[in-house]
């Protein structure tokens, strides 16, 4: 079969996480976790599902740009597709018109991420797989062959991307079958948003530690007492054998990150994530190296626009945790470049997943990386935040803190079409009522 692609649709959805204070940040103080939702529909009833996260407000922008994409995928067949990948990645992010809207980056870039990580889904579906072991099963030129390197072959090669994968064909067998029987680390930001109230925090903080948690992260930067007493109290509770991390979301400038994050060196963060503007690289590089002495690292990648921003993170020793996004990158194609240099710099990768369907879609890229690429889980971890697993088909499994690998077919991010219909906005009964009180 050639899967030819006949149709393409994309939905608002939306979850009123705001109400309850989930996903609360120093700048992201009320968010509705939400979704472009898009689904491809095949000529022989296969389909492909994908989104990209916002937060909200302007996911109509969002579904506008899919939209507009729709007609570069309609029409291909999935294997004309994928013969070529990075010829289709290169058509969606380089249309001589679209482009100006980026390039490869802001709403345009979310939207193809939707796209591809339908496409990306259809290909597992068609396989019958799920993406992580469809990635860990091709050949590594075909790996290389989905990769668009073009902007970033002054700091890897496609000789030298080739060369990580075949060296990492070693033992991969073995590294398989670890996760399939002991899943991949994992930490929790779930107890710990900022505009939880301390009761709450207390008692998901112990929750988790029941559950076999060992590595929280903790949201800051809005006022710093109130974060030395929220750090203080988790560390009290966590105890000094487990892991702390804290994440600011952008609030500061240069200057401020350095002295805030100094103040919070007492309780032994691993690492300040996002601590000024996700686009000042040299901004990072300065506060990498005033909290090196402290034995804090720099973590970000959530907000990175692309591949090229990432190189230019790695060659400035600019942060010490890749965090890459399987919607803010473009999909799988663009995080598959951001994995193999993160190697060859030798900076571990721990993927955000802090939002509706990214748990779902990362463990797949984490597990890859893993199984095929770093061959190391020293210093990596993968966030899990324990929000609207319950609206996928096929919802993360996590086990002692663990994610256990997928075993349906596919990209996982499939909605449960009760969940999509009810959230849609804004005519889902969930934003009726809303309308009508």
């Amino acid at each position: 079969m050639l899967h030819k692609i006949i149709g393409l649709t994309v939905r608002d959805v939306r979850f009123p996480t705001s109400l309850e204070q989930h996903g609360s940040d120093s700048m992201h103080t009320d968010p509705d976790y939400s979704a472009g939702y898009v689904v491809i529909y095949t000529d022989c009833g296969l389909n492909g599902f994908g989104l990209t996260f916002t937060l909200g407000k302007g996911t109509e922008i969002v579904v506008c740009a899919v939209e507009a994409l729709a007609g570069l995928v309609v029409g291909k067949s999935l294997e004309a597709i994928v013969s070529d990948f990075r010829g289709f990645y290169r058509l969606l992010t380089s249309d001589s018109q679209m482009r100006w809207l980026g390039p490869e980056k802001g709403v345009i870039h979310l939207a193809t991420a939707a796209v591809l990580n339908a496409v990306w889904d259809l290909w597992a579906r068609a396989e019958g797989k799920p993406l992580w072991k469809l990635l860990v099963d091709l050949d590594p030129k075909q790996i290389i062959s989905c990769i668009d390197f073009r902007y970033i072959t002054d700091a890897l090669s496609e000789d030298e991307a080739l060369d990580i994968l075949m060296k990492a064909q070693e033992d991969k067998q073995q590294r398989e079958e670890e996760m399939l029987k002991e899943g991949y680390p994992a930490y929790t930001t779930s107890c710990a948003w900022l505009n939880y109230p301390d009761q709450q925090l207390e008692q998901l903080c112990t929750d988790a530690l029941k559950s076999g948690w060992t590595k929280f992260k903790v949201k800051v930067g809005a006022d710093l007492k109130d974060d030395i007493r929220r750090c203080r109290l988790i560390r009290k509770m966590i105890g000094p054998e487990n892991t702390l991390m804290i994440d600011a979301n952008q609030r500061w400038d240069v200057a401020e990150a350095i002295s805030w994050v100094s103040s919070l060196a007492e309780f032994k963060p691993l690492w300040i994530e996002e601590p000024t503007s996700p686009d000042d690289i040299l901004g990072h590089a300065a506060i990498s190296k005033a909290l090196a002495p402290l034995g804090i690292g720099v973590a970000t990648g959530e907000q990175c626009h692309n591949r090229v921003m990432f190189k230019q993170f790695l060659q400035a020793s600019a942060l010490q945790f890749v965090q890459i996004d399987s919607c803010r990158l473009g999909s799988v194609n663009e995080n598959l470049a951001v994995l193999l240099m993160a190697h060859k710099f030798q900076v571990p990768v721990c993927p955000h997943a802090g939002g509706v369907g990214l748990c779902e879609l990362v463990q797949h890229l984490i597990l890859f990386d893993y199984i095929c690429v770093s061959a190391s889980l020293t210093n990596r971890m993968c966030e899990y935040v324990d929000h609207l697993h319950e609206h996928f088909t096929s919802p993360v499994v996590i086990h002692d803190a663990r994610y256990m690998p997928p075993k349906d077919p596919g990209y996982s991010c499939e909605m449960l079409e009760s969940s999509v219909q009810r959230h849609r906005y804004p005519e889902g009964d969930v934003w009726k009522q809303f309308k009508n009180q």
